[in-house]
Formats: structure tokens, sequence, C-alpha cells
């Protein structure tokens, strides 16, 4: 399966958006240098390409999709019912991986996906692997009863910390059951709050 192998932080610093927790660090240290030992004066205004460009770019790695996956996904989105650009922030809301991101059982999607990857999941009583299968309300996300023992599962709560304020309303979680519950479909505002989808849109209409 193909991936994006640039490392986390460097992809962040180009979207001037943290892509993972870790690179938070990263970006408060790069805000707080700016400006310093730059020569010429100040930077050009970015285009509307430019913008639309970068905001395309900053969800598609936010998500972990690679450019034919995200430009599809976008073609769908365009032809269901609705604002095209919200109806593709829910279709990436409501990939398995980022399921079970939301629902703390990982500190990031990447690592989400890559529980996903290696089986530890049924989705409905199936063992499932696909991180982009699409979960629909009533669907029921469980650990496999042979993960439990896996020492990452046993230490959840110091390996991936949640509270159960940030654990969106679309969701409901039994975490010492790791159990996820797909109570409703997520709406905009379940998706990250700054995010500009019309620029996405814009971009892809070209």
């Amino acid at each position: 399966m193909a991936r994006d192998l640039q490392p986390i932080v460097k992809r962040s610093r180009r979207e001037g958006y943290a892509l993972h927790p870790k690179a938070h660090k990263a970006l408060v240290k790069k805000a707080a240098n700016a400006g310093r030992g730059q020569r010429g004066g100040r930077p050009s205004k970015p285009s509307q390409y430019g913008l639309q460009l970068r905001e395309k770019q900053k969800v598609k790695r936010l998500y972990g999709l690679l450019e034919k996956q995200f430009s599809n996904l976008v073609k769908e989105a365009s032809r269901q019912k609705g604002q095209s650009g919200q109806v593709l922030l829910q279709l990436l809301e409501r990939r398995l991986d980022n399921a079970v991101y939301r629902s703390g059982f990982a500190v990031s999607r990447p690592a989400a996906r890559q529980l996903v990857t290696h089986g530890h999941f049924n989705l409905n009583g199936r063992r499932v692997d696909i991180p982009s299968i699409r979960i629909n309300q009533g669907d029921v996300i469980e650990l496999r009863t042979s993960s439990a023992a896996n020492s990452y599962f046993k230490q959840i709560d110091e390996v991936s910390p949640m509270s159960n304020d940030a654990i969106p309303a679309w969701l409901k979680v039994e975490r010492k059951k790791f159990k996820i519950e797909v109570t409703n479909l997520p709406t905009r505002d379940d998706a990250e709050p700054d995010i500009n989808e019309q620029l996405i849109v814009e971009y892809y209409s070209r």
C-alpha cells in the first residue's frame, strides 16, 4: 500500500498546520523564529490558486490520503446531495481509521491506521484491516479478543489518554471494553474547525 513517507514534521511545516501531535512544538518554534535572519522584504501574498492548493494538501495529508484517493473522494462528494465541501469532510470523518482515532484509541490518525492495518479491530463482528472502510450509523467497532493481550491496549490510558469531552457526539465509546458504536453520521461541526473546504472544491473545479 502506497504511503507518503515524508517526515510528518516537515509536512506540517510545509502546510503551516500540525498534522500530528508531535508537530505542534515545531510549528510554535517556527512561529517564534518568524522574521529572524530573513533577507529581503515581506513575503509575497499567495495567489488564490496557491491558497486552494495548500488547503487541499493540508486536508489530504491530515487524513493520510494520496492524491488519487483524495480526488476520487472529491468527485464522489460532488455527486451526492448537499454542499460538496461538507459532504467531503463527512466522508473523510467516516473512515474507519479516523473513527478509531476520534475514539481515543490512538494518538494520531497514522497510529490509528496502523492499528487497523494490523487487524486489531472487528467491524460488526468481522475482522477488518482496511483503514478506508466507510462506517455507517449503527456499526459497531470492537477490539479483537486476540488483541486484548497486546501491551499497547493494556496500557491504553498511558499511551493514548483521552477525555470523554474530546470524543465526538456521533460516536459512543466504551473504553474499558474497547468498543465503539456509531450512533449518528458526523456533521461539518465534527470535522476539524480550521478547514476551509470551499477552497478544496474550488481547486478541483478549475
